[in-house]
């Protein structure tokens, strides 16, 4: 008999099981749809008397790399183990923070010109981009099913981005321009691919590099970065952004809260990939993206157009079904029980070197 297609890793209970699902999925909606809810009121609350915006979005990038890197130290301190194999060096890493802090701080600045919820579509392509330099500068051949998922999505965003938006949407935003907003995110994915490639090449001689590790060096680097130029560089807008949420405390907790929840968010998207691996993951972080996109729709009176859901699902069609052609590559073919079971043969030693190269899912996850 055929055994069962999706052990959970380490050998776990279905019943410990579902209460881990229980307990991290809605910790993963409700901490990145609270991020998303207080990014996009961040771009667009106009602060005191004098109903000013803040207009240093980078900002956010700058802060939440911060509290990152505080944090990922406090856990390398209060969990020793995970210091127990080698890591890799801290000095590694320079070149992908570069890339990261620019790519992040450009998918955030893009808020200044388009919605909230198109920002959260476009930032869902990412795999375009990765299919367009596979197949341009690596030769590489996709099937029809792959190039179908790319043709919804991009057909998604491209309807989505061509329809007018409603006036009350286009009054929110700081400073409304299409192609640039859009540019910015597109941009973001770029590098976002340059960051992913280098962070797969150090875990390859380094695999025993976890995740917290990585972790606490990207944030470190781009806090380095992001510092140099926010504080450092003139025309940074750091001083100025520090000086604005001194003037309005209600600016100061939003910035905060922003950065409480990306840290709370990305240690229980780890905890789902130890445990149930990157499909699971998918699932979870594709579902919530779409929900951002209905609370944003809801919660902040960005009304969309019957042609604007319609482009939406068309993206998110495509994405559910890539999600579901990698379970389809990942399920034993035959009864004859040829292939463990794709979690139980991803298991190793319990240290979280097991989902390091699914980091690369993060930013997201993000923002």
């Amino acid at each position: 008999m055929e055994k069962k297609l999706y052990k959970v890793r380490g050998g776990r209970s279905p019943g410990k099981s579902v209460w881990m699902l229980c307990v991290c999925v809605p910790a993963i909606y409700v901490t990145y749809i609270t991020q998303g809810i207080v990014q996009e009121n961040v771009s667009i609350t106009r602060y005191g008397e004098k109903q000013q915006r803040f207009e240093h979005l980078a900002f956010l990038n700058f802060a939440q790399n911060v509290v990152c890197f505080l944090s990922s130290l406090l856990m390398l301190h209060i969990w020793p183990n995970l210091k127990k194999e080698t890591q890799a060096p801290i000095v590694a890493f320079w070149s992908a923070s570069i890339s990261h802090s620019i790519g992040t701080g450009w998918g955030i600045t893009a808020l200044k010109y388009i919605s909230y919820p198109a920002q959260v579509l476009a930032k869902s392509s990412k795999m375009i981009p990765v299919m367009f330099t596979g197949a341009i500068v690596y030769g590489v051949h996709y099937t029809i099913p792959e190039y179908l998922c790319t043709f919804l999505i991009t057909g998604g965003v491209s309807i989505f981005s061509l329809l007018k938006n409603h006036e009350k949407v286009v009054s929110k935003v700081a400073s409304p321009n299409q192609p640039f907003g859009y540019a910015l995110c597109f941009l973001n994915l770029g590098f976002d691919g340059f960051t992913h490639a280098t962070q797969d090449a150090i875990t390859k001689r380094y695999p025993k590099t976890n995740a917290v590790h990585i972790m606490m060096c990207m944030n470190m680097w781009s806090s380095i970065y992001m510092g140099i130029f926010m504080l450092g560089w003139p025309g940074g807008g750091g001083w100025a952004a520090i000086k604005f949420v001194c003037e309005h405390p209600k600016a100061a907790w939003d910035i905060t809260l922003f950065c409480l929840c990306g840290v709370v968010g990305q240690n229980f998207i780890f905890l789902i990939i130890s445990h149930f691996g990157s499909l699971v993951t998918n699932i979870i972080t594709t579902t919530r993206k779409f929900v951002s996109i209905l609370i944003s729709s809801l919660w902040n009176g960005n009304p969309l157009s019957f042609q604007q859901w319609a482009s939406v699902v068309m993206v998110f069609t495509g994405l559910s079904y890539h999600i579901y052609l990698k379970w389809k590559q990942k399920a034993p073919h035959g009864h004859g029980g040829s292939k463990t079971p794709t979690y139980a043969n991803e298991h190793k030693e319990d240290d979280g070197s097991q989902f390091v190269a699914q980091l690369r899912s993060r930013n997201s996850i993000t923002l």
